[in-house]
C-alpha cells in the first residue's frame, strides 16, 4: 500500500526511532512492503520507516534510474533493520540532496563517501556491507532519519538551499 510521506514540520520525524526487535512477521514484511510501494510511487532512491510515521529503526533505498537523480550510478535494492553505519575515512564529499519529505528543495550536502553498515535483514540474519558513492550517500541520508535529523541538518551553508524549479533551470547537470 502507498503511505502518505510525512512532511518536514511533522514532529515524528524530529524522534529517535526505535530499533526492531521482532523478526520474519507478517508485520515487518508488511512494513517493508509499503516502504517499497511508496518509494517507488514518489520516485524515490530511499525511505525510513519514520517518514511514514513508523517509528522503527527500518530503512529501504535502491535505484537503477531515477529522474530526481539523473546522473546517479544504479544502488542495488537493500533493505536494513537497525542498522549503524561506520564511516571508513573522514573524506566527504559535498553534493545535492532531496528528500520526499521535505518536497521540491535541494540543498549541498557533505557526506562521507566510503562507509560500513552493519544491520539485521527482515528475518533477524545480520548483514555488513560497504558502500560508496552515492549508495554511501543515500543510506546516511536514510538512516539520519532514524535519528531524527533531516538533511538541512548536516548543510554546511544554507546558501545552496534551492527550490527543485530552480535547481533545474541552474544548477542540474542536464543543462550542462
Amino acid at each position: 500500500m502507498i503511505r502518505d510521506v510525512l512532511r518536514m514540520g511533522d514532529p515524528r520525524l524530529l524522534q529517535r526511532s526505535a530499533p526492531v526487535d521482532a523478526f520474519g512477521n507478517p508485520a515487518l514484511d508488511a512494513l517493508l512492503a509499503d516502504m517499497r510501494e511508496t518509494m517507488v510511487a514518489k520516485k524515490g532512491a530511499g525511505l525510513a520507516a519514520p517518514q511514514i510515521g513508523v517509528l522503527q529503526q527500518v530503512v529501504i533505498f535502491g535505484v537503477e534510474r531515477n529522474e530526481r537523480y539523473p546522473d546517479a550510478e544504479p544502488v542495488p535494492y537493500t533493505e536494513l533493520v537497525n542498522p549503524v553505519l561506520t564511516p571508513l575515512s573522514d573524506e566527504r564529499d559535498e553534493d545535492w540532496e532531496g528528500c520526499l519529505s521535505i518536497p521540491d528543495i535541494r540543498g549541498m550536502v557533505p557526506r562521507f563517501t566510503d562507509v560500513t553498515v552493519r544491520a539485521l535483514d527482515r528475518n533477524g540474519k545480520k548483514i555488513e556491507l560497504r558502500l560508496k558513492n552515492f549508495a554511501a550517500r543515500v543510506a546516511q541520508h536514510e538512516t539520519d532519519h532514524l535519528d531524527g535529523v533531516l538533511f538541512f541538518d548536516r548543510m554546511t551553508s544554507m546558501q545552496s538551499l534551492t527550490f527543485l524549479e530552480e535547481y533545474s533551470r541552474f544548477h542540474s547537470k542536464d543543462e550542462d
